[in-house]
Order: C-alpha cells, then structure tokens, then sequence
C-alpha cells in the first residue's frame, strides 16, 4: 500500500457504501480522513470503523449536499477544520425513480450529483492550490456512456425519467471533469473521473425503479463488495505515478476512453457557464476561483 501519511482526504458521502471504504482504505494508509454524511448517528458508527484503522485524526462534516446552502456551509466547516487539502474525493450521488426537488427548487439528481460537486470543489480550489500537489477525484458511473446532455429540459420538467437523469448527471460529472483539468492546468491541481463498477450497496434504495428493485436481489452476488468498488477512487487519490496526470476517465484502476459526448468541448463549456449560474457562482457578490 502507499503511504498517505501527511495528506489529509475529504470524501463525500464517505459515511456507508464506496465512500466509507474509501475512507477506511486510504485512513489504513496513514490519512488524515474527513467524511460527510446526512446522518449524524451513521457518521459517528463510520467514524469509529474509520479511526479503528486510522493513525491519524477523524473528522466528520454532517450536511445534506443537495442543498447549495448546506454545501457552502460544509466548505466553510472545512476550511476552518483543514489546514491543507490533498485530495478531494466527490463520491456523494444517488439515484431515484420519481422527479424531486431540492430545498433550491432544483431536479434532484442533476443538483446533488452534478451541481454539489460542482460548487464544493470550487469553493474549496484556492485551499488544494495551497495544498498542491493535490488531486481532485470525481466518481462517475459507467452509466456516463449512455447520458445525453438535455440542455433544453436539464431539470427534467417536461419529460423525467431516473435513468436518463442518472445517466445524464454521470456524464456531466465526466465534462465537469475535463473541464476541470483544462482550467487547472500550470497548478498543481489535478482532475479526475472514475467508474466503480458495479457495486453492491444500497445505492437507489430510497426509491428504486421497478427493473432495478426486481434485479439487484438476483444479481447482488455478481457485484463487487464496497471494498472493491473504492479501489479506483482509492488508487486515484494515493498513487505517486498519477501526481501529474488529469483529465483522464478510470475504471478498475485503469485509463479508459469514456463515451463520445464526455469529449465535446461546446457541451462542456456551456455545463460550466449553466452550473455557474445555478449555483451562483457567476455573481458580483460570490466569484468562482476557477475562471472560465
């Protein structure tokens, strides 16, 4: 294993599933860990699997990231926590079978799987500059492959299918992404997405679709455990070879050319200039640190 005695990680959603293995396999790697949750009770249960393992601080940062408020407030938790920041692991998202708003009046989906990555790594850019190097990790879904940027109804008022706006918001993560390493190039910041694989977890389970509720009990024992699951993500955020390599997709550890649309620079920078504005980034009262 690589040492990561040192660094400090956030990871989102780092409180069950992949995010929690993340966090307890790069913990196990000498890690100063930080994990968000929604859940307070679940996050301190994780937190003690957590420094079961650790040889450095635990932190724990409770917020709902589909909220842009609680998001904002989560990144001034952190830079008040943090002294540095090494890598951050976007690993929060989900998915769900019925259109839903947020507290922001905003598609679901599309806000805590795009947008509140989009926002947290923002405000957090200038302290993993100050951190450099530092890795920015991104987790995907090979599902990015069929996702099809809707410009026209991104909030899926008109037609809402959760799987198109699941697709659709792991492909944003793709862009976002590339994007991403382009504007950050000459820092010592780098940018990259991953697919997990197929995991089992309880992803989905707060409101699965028909096709899934009815496969994932027969497929279950086909699936990777969370464990194998956060190996890309763990990989990414600790091997010495990748400290300079960005705007590249993983999967089982490995580069891989993601789907032709995640390569399109028109749906890229207008994803960017549209998630500026939904988040607010684009305001006289609130810049973003990263340029367009």
């Amino acid at each position: 294993m690589q040492s990561m005695a040192g660094k400090t990680v956030l990871i989102t959603g780092g409180t069950g599933g992949i995010g929690k293995a993340t966090a307890l396999g790069l913990a196990a790697r000498g890690a100063r860990v930080a994990v968000t949750g929604r859940d307070a009770a679940r996050a301190a249960r994780a937190a003690e699997e957590i420094r079961a393992v650790a040889s450095a601080p635990v932190d724990v940062f409770i917020a709902d990231l589909s909220s842009q408020q609680e998001v904002r407030r989560l990144a001034g938790d952190v830079l008040q926590t943090l002294d540095r920041l090494d890598v951050l692991v976007n690993n929060v998202g989900g998915f769900w079978n019925t259109r839903r708003l947020t507290a922001d009046g905003l598609e679901h989906t599309f806000a805590l799987n795009h947008l509140a990555p989009f926002l947290l790594t923002n405000l957090l850019l200038e302290r993993l500059k100050e951190s450099g190097p530092a890795r920015v990790v991104t987790v995907s879904s090979g599902a990015q492959a069929m996702g099809r940027m809707d410009f026209a109804d991104l909030q899926a008022e008109r037609s809402y299918s959760g799987q198109r706006a699941y697709n659709q918001s792991k492909l944003a993560n793709v862009l976002f992404t590339y994007a991403l390493a382009s504007r950050l190039s000459g820092t010592r910041v780098t940018a990259n997405a991953l697919h997990p694989g197929v995991v089992a977890t309880a992803f989905g389970a707060e409101d699965p679709g028909s096709v899934q509720a009815f496969l994932t009990p027969l497929v279950q024992r086909w699936m990777k455990t969370p464990e194998q699951g956060a190996l890309t993500s763990i990989h990414l955020a600790s091997a010495p070879e990748l400290e300079n390599l960005t705007g590249q997709y993983f999967a089982n550890s490995k580069p891989k050319r993601s789907s032709k649309r995640s390569y399109s620079q028109s749906d890229a920078d207008r994803l960017w200039q549209v998630s500026m504005a939904l988040v607010g980034l684009g305001s006289d009262s609130e810049r973003s640190t990263i340029h367009p």
